[in-house]
C-alpha cells in the first residue's frame, strides 16, 4: 500500500510583484552597464577599442593583451603592479589602526564616561565635515616641520599617507564604534566591575569580542575609502615609487592617444580589491550598521 505524497501548492505570482521583479532586474542591468562596458573593452584590441560606435558590441577575438599591459606595463606604459603593491602597504596597516583606535575611543565615549566626554565627542566628528582641500597646505608644511625635528620624513612616503589616513579615518570610526558599545547593556560592564575587571580587561574580554560585527563595517568602510583615495596620493605622495593605485590608474591615461582598451582593463584591475571585500564581508555590512544604529 502506498501512500501519496502531497502536492505542493501552486505558486500564484500578484501582477504587481511581477512588475516590481521588472523594474528591479531593468534597474540592475541598467547599474551593470559600465562594468558590461569595462568588460567587453578590456577584453579588445587596441584598434577595435578605438571605435565607439562599437562600444556595446563583445569583442571579435578575446585578448588578455590589455590586462596585460595595465598590469606590467609596456614601453610608453606604466603599470599598476608598484601602485598595486603600495596600495595594499597602506591600506592594511592604516585600515587596522584607525579602526583599533575608533574602537576604544568609543569605548571609552561609550563606557566610561569623564568629565568633558559629551564635549570631546562632537569636536571628533567635526573633523570628518572638513574639506580635504582645506587642510593640503598646512599639512605639508606640518610633515616638513616635523622632518626637521625628528628627522622622519612623512612627506612623500607611505607612512605619510598611512599617518593622514588614520587621522581622517578616527572621527567615522569613533562614530561607528560608540554607536554600537552604547546599544550594549552597561549592567554587563557593571557586573564585570563587581568581579574586579577592570577598563582594559572589560574591553579585551568583553567589549572586543562582541565588536566583529562593528569592526567588519569599519574595515570595509575604510579599506573601501582608503583604496579608491585619489588626493592624498597626489598631493602628498610626490614621488612615483609611492604612488598608490589610483595614481597610477590616472597616469596610465595617453595624452594624445588614449588606450581605451588598457585604461578599462587598468580600471577593472584597480576595483576588484574593494569587490572581493565587499563580496566576502557585504552580508555583515548592513548588519552591523543597524546593530548601532539604535543608539546614538
Amino acid at each position: 500500500m502506498t501512500t501519496a505524497t502531497p502536492r505542493a501548492p501552486a505558486r500564484h505570482f500578484h501582477p504587481l510583484r511581477i512588475a516590481l521583479y521588472a523594474v528591479l532586474v531593468l534597474a540592475a542591468l541598467f547599474y551593470l552597464t559600465p562594468i558590461y562596458v569595462l568588460l567587453i573593452t578590456g577584453f579588445k584590441s587596441s584598434t577595435e577599442a578605438q571605435n565607439i560606435f562599437n562600444m556595446w558590441v563583445p569583442p571579435d577575438v578575446i585578448s588578455f593583451r590589455a590586462f596585460q599591459t595595465a598590469w606590467f606595463g609596456a614601453a610608453d606604459t606604466v603599470g599598476l603592479q608598484q601602485g598595486f603593491w603600495n596600495s595594499v602597504q597602506l591600506v592594511v596597516p592604516a585600515t587596522l589602526i584607525s579602526s583599533m583606535i575608533g574602537s576604544v575611543n568609543g569605548y571609552i565615549l561609550a563606557k566610561w564616561k569623564f568629565r568633558g566626554a559629551d564635549l570631546l565627542f562632537p569636536l571628533i566628528l567635526f573633523g570628518m565635515f572638513i574639506p580635504y582641500q582645506s587642510i593640503l597646505i598646512p599639512l605639508v608644511q606640518t610633515y616638513r616641520i616635523f622632518e626637521q625635528f625628528t628627522g622622519i620624513k612623512l612627506f612623500s612616503t607611505i607612512l605619510g599617507l598611512i599617518v593622514v589616513h588614520c587621522i581622517y579615518g578616527i572621527p567615522i570610526t569613533t562614530l561607528i564604534f560608540r554607536n554600537y558599545y552604547a546599544s550594549i547593556p552597561t549592567e554587563m560592564i557593571e557586573a564585570s566591575r563587581i568581579d574586579g575587571a577592570n577598563i582594559f580587561t572589560i574591553y579585551r574580554y568583553i567589549l572586543f569580542p562582541l565588536s566583529v560585527p562593528a569592526f567588519v563595517v569599519v574595515l570595509i568602510w575604510q579599506f573601501t575609502s582608503i583604496w579608491n583615495d585619489f588626493l592624498f596620493g597626489i598631493s602628498l605622495a610626490n614621488d612615483p615609487r609611492v604612488y598608490p593605485i589610483t595614481l597610477s590608474l590616472n597616469n596610465i591615461a595617453g595624452s594624445f592617444h588614449v588606450p581605451w582598451n588598457i585604461q578599462m582593463a587598468a580600471a577593472l584591475l584597480t576595483a576588484v580589491p574593494p569587490l572581493l571585500v565587499y563580496i566576502f564581508l557585504g552580508r555583515y555590512f548592513m548588519r552591523g550598521l543597524m546593530a548601532g544604529s539604535l543608539k546614538g
